[in-house]
């Protein structure tokens, strides 16, 4: 009998690349993963690892189990969706989000799960898209909250499905007594020898800043990294930066300091919402999805 917890670490390993990616992504100790896999390979009397360098390779055999074990855990899946379909949920929800989402979309979503007649209990973790990505993909969550710059495009796992939600524009935001925020719109030339306040290196919005100069030759000077939105703008308002700011979850900006959108709108993203299609039709993955569609709708409308 093949050992369902060692398949589910084999193919966590198989789409991590390697048994401590593999273990964050479970929540597990490296250790107990090893452990897990040798335990399916004893019982299987088969390698399924090899050591190379310092890391790990699956072996033919492995490469196999593995890809047949995603169909099999994918169906084990569909087949807890079915038996859990109108029947009020066990476990909690669990949602991975980026932190502006966090604030502008799941706070919404998750007062309006516990409103309904059965309520839904959720958690969350916000992390950035391509972490949520990986986790909703390697099933550490149910449903991710991810976006698309379109400049810097996220990539969604075959077995991985995802909605629209809204789209999300960038503004600059800048101190009020700049040159240039007399202006209603702003010229991405005016822009290039700025110094700005950027989310740190890795990070997609830093990435897309990255990329706000790439056809005019040259990239952003950036002085000032922190992931908090709240201080990038405070930089902006204290005349040391400006910053490329979301408008999504953006709280009221302080006196001091305002948000002037790009002449020609490049930087959009657009939010969209991921799960495993294997848990399409989860009652509480539908009813996630159809709050935060009209969440984003909302939004929309809010925008023009």
């Amino acid at each position: 009998m093949i050992d369902l917890q060692g398949l589910r670490a084999l193919v966590a390993v198989d789409r991590a690349g390697s048994v401590v990616a593999a273990a964050e992504r479970l929540g597990y100790t490296p250790s107990a993963v090893s452990q897990q896999v040798k335990k399916l390979e004893r019982d299987l009397d088969a390698v399924l690892l090899e050591r190379h360098g310092r890391g790990v390779l699956l072996t033919d055999r492995g490469r196999a189990l593995a890809g047949e074990g995603r169909g099999l855990l994918d169906g084990l899946e569909r087949l807890e969706a079915l038996a859990a379909s109108g029947a009020r949920p066990s476990s909690p929800l669990r949602i991975a989000s980026f932190s502006t989402a966090t604030r502008g979309l799941v706070a919404p979503l998750l007062r309006a799960l516990g409103d309904d007649e059965a309520p839904v209990f959720a958690t969350v973790t916000s992390v950035d898209p391509v972490d949520a990505m990986e986790m909703v993909a390697s099933g550490v969550v149910d449903l991710a909250v991810v976006h698309n710059w379109n400049s810097v495009p996220l990539v969604a796992p075959a077995h991985v499905a995802t909605e629209h939600v809204c789209h999300d524009e960038a503004d600059i935001v800048l101190a009020a007594g700049h040159p240039l925020a007399g202006r209603s719109e702003l010229d991405r030339a005016d822009l290039v020898d700025e110094s700005w306040a950027s989310t740190p290196a890795g990070a997609i919005c830093h990435e897309a800043l990255m990329r706000i100069f790439a056809d005019l030759g040259t990239v952003p000077r950036v002085v000032v990294e922190d992931p908090d939105f709240a201080s990038l703008i405070e930089l902006a308002r204290e005349g040391v930066a400006i910053a490329l700011v979301p408008r999504l979850g953006r709280t009221p900006l302080p006196d001091g300091a305002v948000a002037r959108p790009l002449r020609d709108h490049s930087q959009v993203r657009e939010v969209r919402v991921a799960y495993r299609r294997s848990m399409a039709e989860t009652p509480g993955i539908r009813r996630a999805v159809r709050l935060l569609a009209d969440q984003g709708a909302a939004i929309a409308h809010e925008a023009v």
